[in-house]
């Protein structure tokens, strides 16, 4: 979808709606784009772990910190294919592979990436990655290998992301963002938020998202896990409404989008959870872990979606 032409001011005024109202009105979008009660499970495997020179001072992966993550040798490939086909046994399509660096470098673990998303994609299902800044040659070779999708996140507003991380620029990540797109891969492009920031940054987050031409095809939304000995680990936890209104306008403004309930799903209620699939979430991680931190438990998922009456998305689906 191209992009759409609103204002902050405007973003404003939606989210500043009634709730009741929001709700009806996100859940309208959504069901003018999507197939109500379809959840696209995905399962995130962080093939390299820990060690990374950035600064992120939410992420316990950063070198700079003293939390309970190491540095770790970079996974085999029998070993993450092992993981891969054990998540889409429980019904994943779409399987996310991370690893902590600040940018891609050709050589012998990246040679090993393409391995692994060959053998990946070889099972049927979306591939995605998330390895930091990457060149252009480096993502044609992405491409060639069968990855379907790259995630780089913005994290939040220009403005405030400058108080989280200095050791990469807010444009930086765009410029990734464009190699992304010239390299015909799937852009994965989302936020955190409870990082401190206001109102206003979630919502120019959504408006550099969706006034990007094409939008993004999948929007992650993470909570903070506040991770001991990162400078945000005594950051207040965001309230469940203020979450809700949030993924509210992401499915007004990004109608076609992916909206991912991503890291922090494990502190939302089964209703809380059921809520934000309503005003348009419509995917989740599923797993013991999300790289480092915890996620909801396999069997309260499985339980979740017979409750609901949940139907998983396929692979691939509907061209996006």
């Amino acid at each position: 979808m191209g992009k759409c032409d609103l204002t902050i001011a405007e973003l404003r005024k939606i989210y500043a709606l009634p709730l009741m109202e929001l709700i009806n009105k996100s859940s309208q979008w959504h069901g003018q784009f999507h197939r109500v009660g379809e959840i696209q499970v995905c399962s995130l495997i962080s093939i390299k772990t820990g060690g990374c020179s950035e600064d992120c001072k939410y992420c316990a992966q950063s070198a700079r910190y003293q939390t309970a993550v190491s540095a770790q040798p970079m996974m085999q490939y029998a070993d993450v294919l092992k993981e891969a086909q054990k998540a889409i046994a429980r019904g994943a399509t779409r399987v996310c592979l991370g690893a902590a660096w600040r940018e891609v470098r050709d050589g012998k673990q990246f040679e090993n990436v393409l391995q692994m998303i060959r053998g990946i994609a070889d099972l049927g299902v979306e591939v995605c990655c998330t390895l930091g800044m990457l060149n252009p040659a480096q993502g044609q070779r992405l491409k060639e290998a069968g990855l379907y999708a790259y995630n780089h996140n913005l994290d939040s507003s220009e403005e405030f992301y400058k108080t989280i991380i200095t050791t990469r620029t807010y444009q930086e990540r765009k410029d990734t963002l464009n190699v992304i797109e010239k390299a015909n891969l799937s852009v994965c492009c989302g936020g955190i938020i409870g990082l401190g920031e206001s109102v206003d940054d979630r919502l120019d987050l959504l408006l550099e998202l969706c006034t990007r031409d094409p939008q993004p095809e999948s929007v992650p939304i993470n909570l903070l896990s506040q991770i001991p000995g990162t400078p945000l680990e005594k950051q207040p936890k965001v309230s469940i409404w203020e979450v809700i209104r949030l993924i509210a306008v992401a499915r007004i403004v990004l109608p076609k989008a992916m909206i991912r309930l991503s890291c922090g799903r494990i502190d939302m209620s089964m209703p809380e959870q059921a809520l934000c699939f309503l005003v348009g979430a419509n995917s989740i991680f599923e797993g013991e872990k999300l790289l480092t931190v915890a996620n909801t438990a396999i069997d309260q998922d499985q339980e979740m979606f017979a409750l609901l009456g949940l139907q998983k998305r396929p692979a691939f689906a509907y061209g996006v």
